[in-house]
């Protein structure tokens, strides 16, 4: 691969700042703000896709459905979701602040130790490379914070988002383990999840009209 025509330290900058966004999403209390924090990662996932595309051409393609995908369709979705009610965030499982020391801990940790340990997440030569191992690192932390979101977040909205930026790790995985193979387009492609998460919406709405709020935990409520 041709590293020179990589553009190393915009890939690194895109790379470390989609931890930011990712905090943000988590930890933000106002949906409409977790929304806009998602939409500056999808932005971001989009130029680190085409900041690849450099090595192979096809990831424009995916570039281009990730920006209808992510950037334009999946906010939309969501704040059409949040739109005439009130958009704070059902209260969570962990406080505020527990929650924030939580969330900066797993940045912290998942940062490390992929970055420190990445020859046994992915033993080849091009991954143990200075971006490469940046991006894993990164990658692993997006995805933690995801599955963090999805676990301790009673709004199910807020679920959903944490739904979102799971998939934005494995794609930043995805492309930065095989950036210069022609199927890793075509993979990162058939993975987004924009229908999955109207899906997830509808059920949302269903859940709002049925119970007055978004709250997963009402969901014991249903009687089969």
């Amino acid at each position: 691969m041709n590293l020179e025509a990589l553009h190393t330290g915009l890939i690194e900058t895109l790379s470390l700042t989609l931890v930011i966004t990712s905090v943000a999403a988590v930890e933000m209390r106002r949906l409409k703000f977790s929304i806009v924090a998602y939409l500056c990662q999808a932005l971001l996932i989009v130029g680190l896709i085409l900041s690849f595309a450099a090595v192979n051409r096809a990831l424009y393609w995916w570039a281009a459905t990730a920006l209808v995908t992510k950037v334009i369709l999946t906010p939309w979705f969501l704040f059409r979701s949040i739109r005439g009610v009130d958009d704070h965030e059902v209260k969570p499982v962990i406080g505020f602040g527990p929650s924030a020391v939580i969330a900066a801990l797993l940045m912290m940790s998942f940062y490390h130790l992929t970055h420190g340990r990445g020859a046994l997440l992915a033993p080849t030569e091009m991954a143990q490379l200075g971006v490469f191992r940046t991006n894993l690192a990164v990658a692993s932390t997006v995805f933690a914070l995801g599955l963090y979101a999805v676990l301790t977040r009673r709004d199910a909205i807020k679920a959903v988002i944490g739904l979102c930026l799971l998939e934005n790790g494995v794609h930043l995985s995805l492309v930065s383990l095989a950036p210069g193979m022609p199927e890793t387009a075509l993979f990162g492609v058939a993975t987004e999840v924009v229908v999955t998460v109207f899906l997830l919406l509808y059920v949302v709405d269903g859940v709002r009209r049925e119970f007055g709020s978004t709250d997963t935990f009402r969901l014991r409520e249903l009687r089969w």
